[in-house]
């Protein structure tokens, strides 16, 4: 899989673009009006998340089976970015200046936060995003996603490795997308801060969609590191595996992010090593449970792939009903805004920690994943812990 780099330059260029544009209107919202909502997404390209808003659908479906919210229907349009800075900014302006939504819900993109936070702030229009993926995403008040982020989830597996694995040599590896690599460096910090420990080798050349990534494990193996911490997706998290297969290296652990636990993984890797460590963002989906029962039978029902991407869709629009819910009178923008910041904390089992948007948001709440494992030769997914795990306060 190969994955395309957002240039600075055209982040910029589209971020000016976003700027310049003139508000939409938000309608009347009264009695019997649709609630419009939408969501921009990176569906289609080198590297997709359609999971997310395809779940966010499937509970707006079951509402409105059910009679709606207060009278009113919701229509959910998810827009696909391709992940491209241009397709991104004008699907953002559809949404909001043309369709009028009243908010934003179970987006998924590579780069949506980056180029459009800014034009959500000045249109006041508020995101709860299924799966936050670039730094624009943990930094802007009108954007609260569902999942603790990419970030977060670098800080946890270090601590996992190093805290609860008891590895003393962690090398990372970090393949940087747009303005990505300040954000994993500060996660890496964070660790250090927490930990008073370094990492033995930090690597932020390797590539994504990498041919081969045997210089990157060999470099790796002769520092001395029990562990590769690295940010790789799927194909490239297997292609660093199997780079260490190659090299006899059957006792190094790789700690990795949300985005390879999948069932699609453990299917291809036969040989992890000394294990593959995930700190999933939403209670491990592999497990039978009652936790995930209420999602994982609607995904079913509407044919949406098991992963923490559905997952995340699913409770971002479950947060948004909730909201919805609330609202006494007309359903606007502002209304809906008003919701989301008056917002109770929402305890759900499928997260760590309490949603409510303005605290979210601010990321003022401790992030929090369960810690997942993939053991040599098993091919499937189990819970390494029988907890959350947390990142304390340094």
């Amino acid at each position: 899989m190969n994955i395309r780099f957002a240039s600075a330059a055209a982040l910029t260029a589209a971020a000016a673009l976003v700027l310049s544009g003139c508000a939409g209107g938000t309608g009347d919202g009264g009695e019997g009006a649709p609630i419009k909502l939408g969501s921009v997404n990176t569906i289609s390209g080198p590297a997709t998340f359609p999971e997310a808003s395809e779940a966010a659908a499937a509970v707006f479906d079951k509402v409105n089976a059910d009679g709606g919210i207060n009278g009113h229907k919701i229509e959910y349009k998810a827009m696909d970015d391709k992940a491209d800075p241009a397709t991104a900014t004008a699907s953002a302006r559809e949404l909001i200046g043309s369709d009028e939504v009243v908010g934003l819900v179970g987006g998924a993109s590579l780069l949506d936060c980056e180029i459009n936070a800014k034009y959500y702030e000045q249109e006041n229009v508020r995101s709860i995003q299924g799966i936050g993926v670039d730094p624009g995403c943990f930094s802007s008040p009108n954007i609260a996603p569902a999942n603790i982020g990419p970030f977060n989830d670098t800080t946890l597996t270090m601590l996992y490795g190093s805290e609860e694995l008891g590895l003393e040599s962690l090398c990372v590896f970090t393949s940087v997308i747009g303005s990505t690599g300040p954000a994993y460096a500060a996660a890496v910090d964070r660790w250090s801060e927490i930990t008073g420990k370094k990492p033995t080798l930090i690597d932020d050349t390797v590539p994504y969609g990498g041919a081969d990534y045997t210089p990157y494990i060999v470099k790796a193996k002769e520092a001395g590191c029990d562990a590769i911490v690295s940010n790789a997706v799927e194909p490239d998290a297997i292609g660093q595996i199997k780079a260490a297969n190659q090299q006899g290296w059957d006792d190094v652990s790789f700690l990795f992010l949300t985005s390879v636990y999948s069932e699609s993984f453990a299917a291809a890797v036969e040989n992890s090593g000394a294990g593959v460590y995930v700190p999933a963002e939403f209670f491990p989906f592999t497990e039978d449970n009652d936790i995930n029962a209420d999602w994982k039978a609607l995904m079913e029902e509407n044919d949406i792939t098991l992963t923490s991407f559905s997952q995340g869709g699913y409770l971002a629009a479950t947060f948004m009903v909730e909201a919805l819910k609330s609202i006494e009178g007309d359903i606007t923008r502002d209304s809906v805004n008003q919701a989301l910041s008056d917002m109770k904390p929402i305890d759900n089992d499928m997260i760590a920690y309490s949603y409510q948007f303005d605290k979210i948001a601010a990321q003022e709440f401790e992030p929090g994943g369960w810690p997942v494992v993939l053991k040599s030769g098993t091919k499937a997914w189990e819970k390494a812990a029988d907890d959350w795990l947390t990142i304390p306060a340094a």
